[in-house]
């Protein structure tokens, strides 16, 4: 076939530049990212609140684990070779009643069996000491979490996969996959890419993807919307690097805290409300597609009639600012109204199994001349690199690169 690339990545996402940028470390190999909107980034990697994670929340063994440790590192050292502004300043985890004391003993058990180091517990005048304005009773050090951008990270592998050949198609919604004696031609709202193979990295239409590609990807995607406020500037001293909670074990989600920015400010939150809309960023955002394409899946109802107090929780912390700094003011119980605006919000792609489950760990799954990356929530900018290292050794296996 004419014009025929190696690798066609679906996704220019992190992750999806990630992939792409391991596969052009061979010389000689063509790989063309082919993205949806009109700029990289645009959806889970663009509305990222910027933080490094240590790996402290992560199954020992498992892949975000694994990926998380090893990718940690690897960014740390893109960041510091390519200039890109970055801080490894550290969190702390805090506890603020004597029933999350368990779940933080089960937090440092965690991270010491996932190797990070330096961690520690702090008490309340430590506690104090790092962060003047929080209040808790205990809390777990990690030093090993940082903060980034990472549109300027994206960015940056994107222009290292042009400079070593390869190409970035923008504004090319993939429409179908057709197979060819050789190979697969995807069609997209730009026109056609030929490619020997084709690696899935579409984030929030990433099951969909697989399905046009002819996958059954076992699984399907329900976006939750994570809405942040802002801390007023004349108020930025409130908090000097990241204050978590004590997170609810059951579920994904870490709570609402305290981020600083690498470019300045300090975001607070985000909650988790489901949203009517893949990339829907706002209450009136809506897809009647998107919504229908959950209500008539088993496993969203099961998941709901599992999680609805904590759901509706939520919508309320999500209507309601009083609510929402009510959820703030248990780790900084002065914090004012006035102290804080609404700021930005993001959108996860979650995996649903049909059982109900909220998949936790990151999903690949190969096919004949394809790889699908179904599901890679949070840490996956954080592991971008080591994932795409990961993808890349699967595609060389698998396509015989």
């Amino acid at each position: 076939m004419a014009d025929q690339v190696d690798v066609a990545v679906v996704g220019g996402g992190i992750v999806g530049s990630a992939v792409a940028m391991a596969l052009t470390e061979r010389a000689g190999r063509s790989v063309t990212i082919v993205e949806a909107e009109q700029e990289l980034a645009a959806h889970q990697t663009g509305h990222n609140s910027g933080v490094i994670h240590s790996g402290l929340y992560y199954k020992p063994g498992s892949l975000k684990a694994r990926n998380c440790a090893e990718g940690r590192e690897a960014l740390y050292q893109f960041c510091q070779e390519q200039e890109i502004p970055h801080d490894r300043c550290g969190k702390i985890v805090v506890a603020t009643s004597d029933r999350e004391i368990p779940a933080l003993d089960e937090l440092q058990r965690r991270g010491e069996a996932n190797g990070l180091r330096g961690m520690r517990r702090i008490g309340p005048e430590e506690i104090r000491e790092r962060e003047p304005h929080i209040t808790g009773l205990d809390g777990l050090y990690v030093p090993e979490t940082g903060i980034v951008d990472y549109l300027a990270v994206t960015r940056r592998f994107a222009e290292l996969v042009r400079e070593r050949g390869g190409e970035v198609r923008l504004g090319a919604r993939l429409r179908g996959v057709r197979r060819e004696r050789g190979g697969l031609v995807l069609q997209t709202t730009s026109g056609e890419v030929r490619a020997k193979n084709m690696i899935n990295c579409g984030g929030l239409q990433s099951d969909r993807i697989a399905r046009l590609s002819g996958v059954d990807p076992g699984l399907r995607i329900v976006p939750f919307r994570g809405e942040y406020y802002e801390i007023v500037p004349d108020r930025w001293s409130l908090v000097k690097n990241l204050v978590y909670p004590v997170p609810d074990p059951s579920m994904p989600f870490l709570g609402v805290h305290f981020t600083r920015m690498i470019a300045g400010g300090v975001e607070a939150g985000p909650n988790a409300v489901l949203a009517l809309k893949r990339e829907g960023y706002r209450w009136l955002s809506l897809s009647l597609r998107d919504v229908l394409s959950y209500c008539f899946y088993g496993g969203f109802w099961k998941m709901a009639f599992r999680y609805w107090r904590s759901g509706l929780g939520e919508t309320w912390r999500s209507l309601s600012k009083r609510a929402f700094v009510k959820a703030l003011r248990k780790l900084m119980p002065e914090l004012k109204m006035s102290d804080v605006r609404r700021g930005g919000a993001g959108v996860r792609a979650q995996a649903l199994e049909p059982s109900g489950a909220l998949s936790d760990d990151f999903r690949i799954v190969e096919a004949e001349r394809m790889v699908h990356v179904l599901n890679a929530p949070s840490p996956a900018a954080t592991a971008s690199i080591a994932i795409g290292r990961h993808v890349a050794r699967l595609a060389e296996k698998s396509f015989e690169l």
